[in-house]
């Protein structure tokens, strides 16, 4: 039995993964990457950043993609809760524009796995959040992009907190799903 079971999402290639936690009295111990047996659940990618931020109850972060060194992603929690989403880019997928969402915490430890040419972006639930990543292409600030969390066509059905949504400025200028397809970015995705 592997270290990992797969569960697949209605989005092609978005997948939740739940490791193998093992436990006693004394706490836990999991694997949260095994490159071999990534390959056995199908994510074979060549992860080569790490990044991990700290946020407060009510902070959504994205939908953030790059234009260019595309990133798939492995996210997870480490403190606190979060509902993460994925938006399709692929403008070829039968899918594209629609979103995917799973709630990820430091009780339940799931990974959320987003491949290349998707948005992304999480709303945190607890007073307090860390939250990690592994990429598979380096950050490149000249190419960031994003749509809107709240686009309506999209339509993401955020979770209701009992605080005020808290979003960066440049997150606040994000062009809607309408705006970013009539660019000519990935015409060919």
């Amino acid at each position: 039995m592997g270290k990992f079971k797969r569960i697949d999402t209605e989005i092609e290639g978005v997948c939740i993964i739940e490791p193998t936690v093992f436990g006693d009295n004394r706490g836990y111990f999991m694997e949260t990457y095994n490159q071999e047996e990534f390959k056995e659940i199908g994510i074979d990618y060549n992860f080569v950043q790490d990044n991990q931020s700290k946020s407060k109850k009510g902070v959504l972060r994205g939908l953030h993609f790059q234009k260019e060194n595309t990133q798939g992603k492995l996210v997870r929690v480490i403190k606190g809760s979060v509902y993460d989403v994925a938006v399709d880019l692929r403008r070829s997928s039968k899918t594209y524009g629609k979103w995917v969402g799973v709630e990820l915490t430091e009780e339940n430890k799931k990974m959320f796995f987003i491949p290349p040419y998707f948005a992304h972006g999480f709303l945190v639930l607890s007073d307090e959040a860390e939250f990690t990543y592994k990429c598979t292409d380096i950050y490149n600030p000249a190419a960031e992009g994003g749509i809107m969390y709240n686009d309506p066509d999209v339509n993401i059905k955020w979770p209701e907190v009992d605080c005020e949504i808290l979003t960066s400025e440049k997150d606040k200028k994000h062009p809607t799903l309408k705006e970013f397809t009539a660019s000519d970015v990935w015409k060919d995705k």
